[in-house]
């Protein structure tokens, strides 16, 4: 494996590491949208869908970086001593990102009980209103019987 190889794997890694940054502070402004009493759904929706272009960034370098490794993994593992400092700082972006990714885990819970909490709690106010609209109807059908006044000389005889 040249130097120029060790370099574009732990470009890959820093990119990677770069991303999930970005992930992490979409995961905070997703926490502040899901703290407010009411919920922004278009806020939330456009944060949904920035982490999902973060994550097919994701994707997109796990692959490459997989297979360029599967290229080079031979001569990796025959030279350790030479690709000694390139190995350790892709030990070093490894574990940043392995610690990242716990962290957005443990985020992404969160934020989906804060989700789910707000959801019922909109159901909720939903279905007190259609409680409400559904009494006052029947209070309004109920008043209106009482204005009516059968017909009283009406023959009912035939």
């Amino acid at each position: 494996m040249s130097q120029n190889i060790a370099q574009i794997l732990l470009q890959s890694l820093n990119k990677k590491n770069q991303i999930l940054d970005d992930i992490i502070r979409e995961n905070e402004q997703q926490e502040q949208i899901l703290k407010q009493d009411t919920l922004d759904m278009d806020a939330l929706e456009a944060s949904l869908d920035r982490i999902g272009e973060f994550v097919e960034m994701l994707e997109r370098l796990d692959d490459g970086f997989e297979a360029l490794y599967d290229k080079v993994r031979t001569e990796v593992v025959g030279n350790k001593a030479g690709y000694r400092t390139e190995i350790a700082q892709m030990q070093n972006y490894i574990q940043q990102i392995t610690d990242k990714v716990v962290k957005i885990n443990a985020a992404r819970m969160r934020n989906q009980m804060r989700a789910d909490s707000q959801f019922k709690k909109q159901a909720q106010e939903i279905k007190n209103a259609m409680s409400k609209t559904k009494v006052s109807q029947n209070y309004y059908n109920s008043m209106n019987k009482l204005n009516y006044v059968a017909p009283q000389f009406y023959d009912n005889k035939k």
